[in-house]
């Protein structure tokens, strides 16, 4: 694990375009296809509009997303509708996505037909997650209900984590479980401030997943770069 410090927040997307672009270009030389995950948030979107113009052959690699709150694709707070405006655009447009929230009528069987979407595609090449200042990544906030289910090494790819009651989330999300992202060959943990710093470097230390879910990432991840801007 290794943490990239940037002076900006555009020298840190560029350098995570960079990295993700690197990645899936390997993946397609390797096993002729690539799948990345792509997270939601206004850091993610600089990102896209970098790896969006990488010359890939896009029409080989599959997009799907860490989390999706229960809202429709074009809502402001949609991860689809941003991935779909700031990364499959241009060349890029012919990647396939693989959306979370789907057209189930509830959040369970939205879960679960997201499930088996996923079931059967290879580990990802890369995985862009966001991290909050209170540890969480992707939807997996500490004292939410679902937490324990979210890190259960045994837990399906996607699981549904309720609104919280005077805690985060304020709506209800899809998200994938840690077992399923920490099968990706590379995870990039963009975050930005001195307290994300903070939380990350807490995170390093300690046993406890539940307290700053991020750790369980930290722990099991098998290539993790931490990318920092002021």
């Amino acid at each position: 694990m290794t943490i990239e410090r940037f002076d900006s927040a555009g020298a840190m997307a560029k350098a995570a375009a960079d990295f993700a672009a690197e990645s899936l270009a390997r993946g397609l030389s390797t096993s002729g296809q690539a799948l990345f995950v792509a997270t939601g948030g206004r850091t993610a979107g600089g990102v896209y509009d970098q790896l969006a113009q990488a010359p890939l052959d896009w029409s080989r690699i599959t997009v799907t997303l860490t989390d999706e709150r229960w809202v429709a694709v074009d809502d402001p707070d949609s991860n689809e509708g941003l991935v779909r405006s700031r990364l499959l655009q241009c060349e890029a447009a012919k990647a396939r996505l693989i959306g979370l929230r789907g057209k189930a009528k509830t959040l369970q069987d939205a879960a679960d037909e997201a499930c088996i979407r996923l079931e059967g595609l290879a580990a990802p090449d890369v995985a862009l997650v966001g991290m909050g200042e209170d540890g969480h990544i992707a939807s997996l906030f500490p004292g939410n209900p679902a937490l324990a289910l979210g890190l259960d090494p045994a837990a399906p790819a996607c699981i549904v984590v309720p609104r919280g009651t005077g805690r985060p989330p304020p709506q209800d999300r899809l998200s994938l479980s840690a077992a399923w992202l920490t099968r990706a060959r590379l995870i990039l943990i963009v975050i930005n401030g001195a307290a994300k710093l903070r939380v990350a470097q807490l995170a390093l230390s300690g046993t406890d997943d539940s307290e700053f879910p991020v750790r369980s990432i930290l722990k099991r991840g098998p290539g993790v770069v931490i990318l920092w801007s002021a």
